[in-house]
């Protein structure tokens, strides 16, 4: 999503903001501020027009496949022999192993933008991933903005083979310059006979081929990196990416998921989804609502409009924490540009949630064990970690849950949201010296499917709190309401009695206000402590002053 000025051709004479969604992992990635300015070409998609798709596509395929291993090969040999002879718990070892990660990112970004098409899409896969090393999120994240729109002859063809009819038949009027570009579709304004304003989200042509010859490749990297390298396992990855790409290409069943979240949000104050237009959809064209918002990152729009940006982080974390814990239902890429802040609603403020294509249903044994995970994880209770560890599979991994989801070590005493102390952060850098590849293999392995894009969500649920200033704070106290809701049994108001819903949330406030009360008090223990290792200290710091005012002037006298 983002927000555009656009200005139609000649005949129209006023500007349009126009946001809207594109149904992919990427979101917006096209800055269009003049339409004449667009490239008018999809190098993914299209080279010489005398050549049958099929073949072009194929020929595009080896192209990028020919990119691929080569890139790969070069990375597995500069790991190969960066890293050759050195202790694994040296500080030489890590060094050298942070260079590599940078070297090998840039090429994988130089190959991404080569490549284009699902690359950038598992590019932005993987940014997205907290499990991977920093210099790969961080050098990939570039690929959030890449997108090249495709020729509207070719996106006509796809509209008319898939509605049936001339477009002259269907819209008052339709934009041929897009309003939005992605990975695998763009978007175009659109008014229908009714007058009504509508979005229309329209796939590249040629995909579906596309997507078999790449994702097999990658497929094929992985497993030679993992011949080559057994601790260097990354299938898990590559399974769940290629998982997430077929449900995208599914516009249908992106708009049974749009409809199902907009249930499930009706009588939510923040929460809206676009309507679907169903005589104007099917697998690879959809047509919604036209919806007009701003990016939900954008803390300068929200300031001009009074809208406090941790109210929307507040609102923005309990929306998908309800989605977690409590519908089991998750919407898998909540990345700024899908969800925008409109100025509107009763609260001053709504948040349009778009691009459903990518979705999760939790499995409820899950469901109930994650909301149990993360009750321990507030209250930072080892042995109900260790034993949901055991549940999920994980074993002696499971102490690093409260680090990956809390940031906090499972043996801390830091209050929660503040960090680790110097001598955890210490003791912490210690002890991940010696966990090797094999153990972050073995440990991505062994997590339950539904982990993974629970995963990828909460990553970029983090980031969007930090651009809008939020504390984490925030994310963690909503998420322990949310798992405390989740844990208390799931009853319908429409055949249950209004006693039994009444009691049944009563139960489940007084047992997170219970759970507030213990984390205060811990941070009032904490804070207690730190007053008096102040007062402590205080007597040798004025000791040690007035001795270095006696030595000041001494010095000053000689």
């Amino acid at each position: 999503m983002s927000t555009r000025t656009f200005k139609f051709p000649a005949k129209a004479k006023t500007a349009l903001y126009l946001i809207t969604g594109t149904g992919t992992a990427t979101g917006l990635a096209l800055n269009v501020s003049n339409p004449n300015s667009l490239s008018l070409s999809h190098d993914s998609f299209f080279g010489s027009s005398n050549l049958p798709e099929k073949i072009r596509t194929v020929f595009h395929g080896v192209l990028r496949s020919s990119r691929a291993i080569s890139t790969i090969a070069c990375t597995v040999v500069d790991y190969k022999y960066s890293l050759h002879g050195l202790p694994v718990d040296s500080d030489e070892y890590l060094r050298k192993l942070n260079e590599v990660h940078l070297r090998s990112a840039k090429r994988m970004l130089k190959l991404c933008e080569a490549n284009k098409g699902f690359y950038v899409k598992a590019g932005q896969f993987v940014a997205a991933m907290r499990q991977v090393p920093k210099e790969y999120s961080s050098t990939l994240s570039s690929l959030q903005d890449q997108a090249v729109p495709c020729h509207f002859k070719a996106i006509k063809q796809v509209l008319i083979s898939n509605l049936g009819q001339d477009l002259s038949e269907i819209f008052l009027s339709f934009d041929e310059q897009p309003i939005a570009a992605a990975s695998i579709a763009q978007v175009h304004r659109g008014i229908l006979k009714d007058h009504q304003e509508v979005a229309v989200k329209v796939q590249y042509p040629g995909l579906e081929h596309q997507m078999k010859l790449d994702t097999s490749t990658m497929s094929f990297i992985s497993k030679y990196i993992a011949w080559l390298f057994p601790d260097y396992r990354f299938e898990w990855l590559v399974t769940e990416f290629v998982e997430t790409i077929s449900s995208e290409l599914d516009f249908i069943q992106e708009a049974k998921n749009s409809e199902r979240t907009a249930r499930n949000f009706k009588n939510n104050d923040f929460a809206k989804v676009p309507r679907v237009f169903w005589e104007f959809t099917t697998s690879r064209v959809l047509t919604m609502d036209f919806c007009r918002g701003h990016k939900v990152d954008d803390v300068e729009f929200l300031k001009e409009m009074g809208i406090n940006p941790t109210k929307v982080a507040k609102a923005l974390v309990e929306v998908f924490a309800e989605m977690i814990f409590i519908h089991g239902f998750l919407h898998g890429d909540p990345h700024p540009g899908n969800i925008l802040v409109s100025p509107e609603g009763r609260n001053g403020f709504t948040l349009v949630l778009l691009d459903h294509g990518i979705y999760k249903q939790l499995d409820e044994g899950f469901r109930l064990d994650y909301c149990e995970l993360w009750e321990a994880l507030i209250l930072l209770d080892p042995n109900k970690i260790q034993q949901l560890g055991e549940r999920f599979g994980v074993g002696k991994y499971a102490k690093y849950f409260p680090l990956i989801f809390t940031g906090r070590t499972i043996d801390s005493k830091s209050t929660l949201g503040r960090g680790m102390s110097s001598e955890e952060k210490k003791n912490l850098k210690q002890e991940l010296k010696f966990l090797k590849m094999e153990d972050i293999s073995s440990f991505m392995e062994s997590l339950p499917p539904d982990f993974f894009r629970i995963l990828r969500t909460d990553g970029l649920l983090r980031s969007v709190i930090s651009k809008l200033g939020a504390s984490q704070r925030v994310r963690l106290l909503a998420y322990a309401k949310y798992a405390l809701y989740g844990l208390s049994p799931k009853l319908n108001p429409q055949s249950d009695s209004t006693v039994k819903v009444l009691s049944s949330r009563f139960k489940t406030d007084v047992s997170y206000i219970r759970l507030r009360l213990v984390l205060d008090v811990l941070e009032l223990l904490s804070w207690m402590e730190k007053v008096r290792h102040f007062l402590w200290t205080l007597p040798k710091r004025f000791v040690a002053a007035c001795n270095l005012k006696r030595c000041l002037g001494a010095s000053s006298v000689v």
